[in-house]
């Protein structure tokens, strides 16, 4: 009876949280391309290679400083990490100041100063920024790479790697990575407590000799300065900074899948699973389709109202975000459609992510899905373009990609001249949705019997990315060990056969809150099947279903709507204890749930869990047909508190749409408070 009172209150909530939400099908109207009138950074190179960047911009009185060395990507096989103790290694003291002393200073001034293993960043007040630089380039060229700190770091880095053996996230990411590219690419390698722990202070010191040098490197200095002072600051900070030789970097070839497969990290602790759907590309800001393919993702799943969003949020409910990216370099990068999906429609939203790649791989886009998606660039290019650091930004892209020295200049000529049909090329050419890597970072248990009704090839992987067999999902069933010897355990462990049988009437007011609105509701129930559910808030009442037994209503705002005759026969099925139905289901398997096992019964479109140990009822599955498709949505039960000897979960979760909903129960009332006048029609 309880999830029957819960799927009446579905139909108002979903009402609800859609009238809530902004229309995002009107689009404000474009205005003519605005002139694009560039500002172009002064410019000088030092003896020794150094590239130096200055825009002047005296609105603030502020002053940054980047330094970015721009080597080719770099595998550093069983000492990966050593390049992240350069960074956190530098700017701890020089030889000419001491760690307490800088960090003393550099706080005083007000100021910042980092340091990446090819890169520095330092920006402050311009009246002490080039007592900031001088600071910044003192512990870039003099470091002191201290055995203490090394170890501190270390230790540091040590816990980190522990503390995210659970982060799902985190986990899936770096898996991601590495079937991707491959884990002895740059971009695929995995830091671990093996490799970690093969870095010595000395490896540190060698990484910085090799590879800090000014080889390739670019110094952007933005903000209230002045070009000849600062020009003769730089060249007597930085003109002593000697040039190295630079190893080559083999860099493996990277090779998609030949066929779409899912990769699969089995998480136990997963309550979402993370989809990614992936293919590495090749694609630079020099090539011609870039534009068609920057506006073929936006409309993919780039903005708020992409069809990502709206297929896997809006209208499916399965998430609270979903996208896409595609990434634009001199070297390998990819495409990758991802989302954080519920456990139980992982296989659905697999379906929809490959459906909506696919319709924009063989179907064109509409003149107004392309018009507003060429909106939202030229927006965000003009908006860049009131920030100082752009004009230096796009100076350091056409120096280090080779750009036609006019490229941003023609942004959005180069923007407005593609086509539906560039679009639909672009997706066709980039979008790999027949040769997709599909990887599934979440709980097998939950999860793999669903995916392997897609028919897809599925290889599975643990948290570092090595090849592993398939976890064991379910535990085998005792001997002997039905529905009904479960049912019968249930009703055991909340009070007994005789009490549940004592039980005629039941009221229970529960609380929660929908888009910040407290509502309250307040359920009534009786045998056989009777039932009153009034939904409040704001002082008013917002919903209202009555079944006395033969017929019933539904009512919302002030409407009224008489209940179907399947409607009706589905609500005489219920009664006060409806498990007692689940006896003639089929009990199918021991399940793994968030590390509790449970019986799980089939009974028609449920499946039900019942804690194997406790012998309660944890949770249940219904299928149900939304817009004519199946999803899957899972209520949850806990804190079972008992009222007149018979407990009763006081704490129900139940998704709806994005949201997950949580009712807390105030009070039950047990054969008391509720009469035949309840439920009059």
């Amino acid at each position: 009876m309880k999830k029957y009172i819960f799927s009446i209150l579905a139909v108002f909530l979903i009402s609800l949280t859609t009238t809530a939400q902004v229309d995002r099908t009107k689009q404000p109207k474009p205005g003519p391309a605005p002139t694009i009138n560039l500002g172009t950074p002064k410019t000088f190179t030092l003896k020794n290679g150094l590239k130096v960047m200055v825009v002047e911009n005296h609105k603030l009185p502020t002053a940054s400083a980047t330094l970015l060395i721009d080597n080719p990507p770099k595998s550093f096989g069983n000492k990966k990490g050593v390049d992240g103790f350069v960074g956190g290694l530098l700017g701890t003291g020089s030889t000419t100041i001491s760690k307490e002393k800088f960090d003393k200073e550099v706080d005083y001034l007000g100021a910042n100063i980092s340091f990446g293993s090819l890169s520095a960043n330092a920006n402050s007040l311009a009246k002490y920024f080039p007592r900031i630089l001088e600071l910044m380039a003192d512990a870039a060229f003099n470091p002191v790479f201290n055995q203490g700190e090394f170890d501190k770091q270390m230790k540091q880095s040590l816990t980190g790697i522990k503390n995210s053996q659970k982060n799902v996230p985190a986990i899936a990411r770096r898996v991601e990575n590495a079937l991707s590219y491959g884990k002895n690419h740059p971009s695929g390698e995995i830091t671990t407590e093996a490799t970690l722990n093969n870095i010595s202070l000395q490896d540190v010191k060698d990484n910085y000799n090799t590879y800090f040098k000014p080889n390739n490197a670019y110094l952007i200095i933005i903000g209230d300065v002045n070009f000849k002072s600062i020009k003769q600051k730089i060249t007597s900070l930085f003109n002593g900074w000697e040039k190295g030789i630079i190893p080559s970097s083999n860099i493996p070839v990277v090779k998609n899948v030949g066929h779409t497969e899912i990769n699969f990290i089995n998480m136990p602790n997963a309550v979402q699973s993370e989809i990614s759907v992936l293919n590495t590309i090749k694609l630079s800001l020099k090539d011609k389709d870039y534009f068609s393919v920057l506006l073929a993702n936006y409309i993919l799943g780039g903005g708020a109202s992409s069809r990502l969003m709206n297929n896997l949020r809006e209208d499916k409910g399965y998430t609270y975000s979903a996208g896409s990216g595609i990434g634009a370099s001199k070297y390998d990068t990819r495409f990758r459609a991802s989302s954080a999906v519920r456990n139980v429609v992982t296989d659905s939203a697999v379906v929809e992510f490959l459906k909506e790649i696919n319709i924009m791989r063989f179907q064109p886009v509409t003149a107004e899905e392309l018009k507003t998606a060429k909106a939202s660039y030229t927006g965000n290019f003009v908006r860049a373009l009131e920030r100082s650091s752009t004009i230096a930004n796009y100076a350091l892209n056409i120096e280090r990609l080779g750009l036609d020295k006019d490229f941003y200049k023609n942004y959005l000529k180069n923007l407005n001249a593609v086509s539906i049909q560039d679009v639909q090329d672009a997706a066709y050419k980039y979008f790999r949705g027949n040769k997709a890597r599909i990887v599934i970072t979440g709980k097998g248990a939950d999860v793999l019997k669903n995916l392997g009704n897609l028919n897809y090839k599925i290889n599975y992987f643990d948290k570092n990315a090595n090849p592993t067999t398939k976890p064991k999902m379910d535990m085998p069933i005792p001997t002997g060990m039905t529905a009904s010897n479960v049912v019968d355990n249930y009703f055991k462990a909340i009070g007994g056969a005789d009490k549940v049988k004592s039980v005629k009437t039941i009221l229970t007011s529960s609380d929660a809150k929908v888009q910040g609105m407290a509502i309250n509701l307040i359920t009534k129930v009786s045998t056989p099947n009777k039932v009153s559910a009034v939904v409040s808030g704001m002082g008013q009442t917002l919903s209202k279903q009555i079944f006395d037994g033969e017929k019933g209503f539904a009512e919302q705002q002030g409407r009224r709507v008489e209940l179907t005759a399947a409607q009706i026969a589905e609500a005489k099925k219920n009664t006060l204890f409806i498990d007692e139905a689940y006896k003639n289901g089929k009990l199918d398997r021991i399940a793994n749930l968030d590390g509790v096992s449970a019986y799980v019964i089939v009974s028609g479109k449920k499946e039900i869990f019942y804690n194997v140990k406790t012998g309660l009822k944890i949770q249940e599955v219904i299928t149900a047909k939304v817009n004519g498709k199946e999803v899957k949505n899972a209520t949850l039960f806990s804190d079972y508190k008992v009222v007149n000897g018979v407990k009763f979960p006081h704490k129900t979760i139940m998704p709806m749409g994005p949201m997950k909903l949580e009712f807390v129960v105030s009070e039950i009332k047990i054969n008391e408070g509720v009469s035949d006048a309840d439920f009059k029609i």
